[in-house]
């Protein structure tokens, strides 16, 4: 995520006791004995205790010692949020903004004992967001005390990573249905039909009436943003021949946010993931005899934000912060998808989620696939975010039966038939050239589904927001009445287009 730095401002506030960001009276010369950091082995066991007991685990109600050992455990960094009130998260917006980001910063240089130069990471252009080194755990104590900080969190803290050193045996379910794969299958015969010119019908497809939707919207004329791993420069159905067959007159834009050692790695999928879910979301209905997506004709564009699904080291949390960003900021994008997440909140990404809300964006997220030591986990960040559609998979013919991995709860607001009673999923173009494979999970659900959103968006371009929302609403299982696990069920999309 492209920072910039920001500086220093009045050592007053520093070194008056009374400062109005309440700075703590402590003198930070004191010598203070620091307790040894707990395992990272301690810090997953409090993390799993807090999501098994209350369903949640958020890094603003952990102890200061819990927070300083996961920020001594993910190489120092720590991600700050800060401004007047919670919501104070857009920096054009903050009066005070460099006020209370010098203030931030002046404390940490107390307390370290060190420049800003030396732990300053860095700060972004549209959040009140710092990245920054610390050491001291008295460092975060003094911090959590400022009345202008949002949130102290670690940056670059690996659960996952622990989590798989404790278990190693646990292999992860998403490998085969949502996570990175390079692999083409053929297709059965029973999982599509062919439409005009000559593009396979995924069997999901049939099951929500989107077949029968396209006499209606195609999705011509709305610019959907996917954030995931990228696209693959093999699959010239998702690049050159994005225009082919019965798709025309619509633009495909790729860009990297991810920040792969020291410079940006590029837009090219090197996962396999995001090819797949820029596949159902808006491949082209072609001549080729390969599977068509949903929004066959509207725009996309595309960011490698990660390496893979799960976000939890700074390089990814940075990467989809700043794609949330600068779609928010692009005036042509109306719908954002993100098939990607972490079992627990991150306060960077929730900033960025709610800049490209507050610029009226319509975002979808994945309600989660579950991995072997994780299947206690309900509804996954930041599809469990108020700002979100929170999207699940279902099986064939049901509305309430997840698939095997997905995840279900009360913050699901959508769900998508992806899973065959032989256990098959959704057809989609494969990473390579002239291939097809098959992926699921809530990942190719969330995606269909923000193509859903796209085709009835395209049949009511002046309609709001709030309007297309209510109007798929109005098309699903279980309106007007929401059920406790799967939201409003499956979109009969048709419905939600005439």
């Amino acid at each position: 995520m492209k920072k910039t730095a920001f500086y220093l401002l009045a050592l007053f506030f520093a070194l008056n006791s009374c400062t109005r960001d309440g700075l703590s009276t402590e003198n930070p010369s004191t010598e203070i004995v620091q307790k040894d950091p707990l395992t990272g082995k301690q810090i997953n066991a409090e993390i799993n205790s807090s999501i098994k007991n209350t369903g949640s685990f958020n890094w603003k109600n952990s102890s200061d010692h819990l927070l300083w050992s996961a920020v001594f455990r993910g190489n120092r960094m720590v991600s700050i949020g800060f401004g007047s009130s919670k919501d104070d998260f857009d920096r054009s917006l903050s009066a005070d903004s460099k006020t209370m980001e010098a203030e931030v910063l002046n404390l940490i240089s107390q307390y370290e004992g060190i420049g800003q130069a030396r732990f300053l990471i860095a700060s972004d252009p549209y959040l009140n967001q710092i990245d920054v080194l610390i050491e001291k755990e008295e460092t975060i104590t003094a911090l959590r005390k400022m009345k202008t900080i949002r949130y102290v969190e670690p940056g670059d803290y690996h659960y996952f990573e622990v989590e798989n050193g404790l278990n190693p045996n646990a292999k992860s379910s998403s490998s085969g249905s949502s996570g990175c794969g390079f692999d083409s299958s053929v297709l059965n015969a029973a999982d599509y039909t062919t439409t005009t010119p000559n593009a396979k019908v995924p069997w999901s497809f049939t099951k929500h009436n989107i077949p029968g939707a396209w006499g209606y919207s195609t999705g011509a004329g709305v610019t959907i943003g996917l954030i995931d791993t990228g696209v693959s420069p093999e699959q010239t159905l998702l690049g050159s021949s994005f225009n082919t067959g019965a798709s025309s007159g619509r633009t495909i834009s790729k860009f990297g946010s991810y920040v792969n050692g020291s410079t940006t790695d590029g837009p090219a999928d090197q996962c396999g993931h995001g090819t797949k879910m820029a596949s159902v979301m808006a491949a082209p209905k072609n001549n080729a005899g390969l599977p068509v997506g949903v929004a066959y004709n509207a725009n996309l564009i595309t960011y490698r934000a990660a390496s893979n699904v799960v976000l939890e080291t700074s390089s990814e949390q940075n990467g989809v912060k700043t794609a949330f960003t600068e779609l928010a900021n692009n005036t042509s994008v109306k719908i954002i998808s993100m098939s990607m997440g972490h079992i627990f909140s991150v306060g960077k990404i929730e900033d960025g989620v709610k800049y490209a809300y507050s610029k009226g964006k319509l975002i979808f997220c994945a309600g989660g696939t579950s991995t072997s030591f994780t299947t206690f986990v309900g509804v996954i960040f930041p599809a469990s975010m108020s700002e979100t559609q929170a999207v699940t998979g279902v099986k064939e013919g049901t509305s309430n039966q997840k698939c095997d991995v997905c995840h279900s709860g009360s913050q699901i607001d959508f769900t998508f038939q992806m899973e065959r009673a032989n256990g098959n999923t959704v057809p989609v173009l494969s990473y390579y050239n002239n291939q097809a494979d098959y992926v699921g999970g809530s990942s190719v659900a969330t995606a269909a589904t923000a193509g859903i959103a796209a085709l009835v968006w395209a049949k009511n371009p002046s309609w709001t927001r709030e309007q297309v929302l209510n109007k798929m609403r109005q098309s699903a299982t279980y309106y007007p009445t929401v059920n406790s696990s799967y939201g409003y069920g499956n979109i009969n999309v048709l419905q939600a287009v005439q």
